[in-house]
């Protein structure tokens, strides 16, 4: 459970291509994590502090009997599942439906509200693993959003001037 700060969650292939499922905020918690703690299984997301995090790991015998003895934290694991579902359910439409256009769009509007400054600290080869596609597809369509005066470029950050 994140007690504070803000966690990027990606499913990472077998050829160690990354794709971003979600974000998790103060008092979210990861379905993906749970679930694989719950068949007992390897993890196979990666997760990325976006800022200065708190975690509360739980061991999974702990969570098992509070699932069983406690109904609201039952209810908050499985509106966990719930929010999470809905939430890589979005981000398999933008790919199947969206342009990348508008996939840039939503993931910069995203990192602002998550990290709640406009100021965006990262590289363009990592927005472009995030969103699957290439650094110079990423780069270009930066470069286009700068000229429409929506961001400024620079080093290593982005500032976020208008979306």
């Amino acid at each position: 459970m994140l007690m504070d700060g803000a966690i990027k969650i990606l499913r990472v292939d077998d050829e160690g291509d990354e794709m971003l499922l979600y974000f998790l905020e103060t008092g979210d918690s990861c379905a993906m994590t749970i679930g694989s703690h719950f068949d007992n299984a390897k993890s196979e997301i990666r997760a990325v502090a976006e800022k200065d995090s708190t975690l509360v790991i739980l061991p999974l015998d702990q969570v098992h009997q509070w699932m069983r003895d406690h109904s609201d934290f039952q209810r908050f694991i499985l509106e966990s599942f719930n929010t999470r579902l809905k939430e890589m359910a979005e981000a398999l439409d933008a790919l199947a439906f969206q342009d990348l256009q508008g996939r840039l769009s939503k993931y910069l509007d995203d990192r602002v509200k998550i990290n709640g400054t406009t100021s965006i600290h990262t590289t363009h080869a990592e927005i472009a693993a995030d969103l699957n596609t290439s650094r110079v597809v990423v780069s270009r369509m930066l470069k286009q959003c700068e000229r429409e005066g929506k961001i400024e470029l620079h080093r290593n950050r982005i500032e976020v001037l208008n979306f």
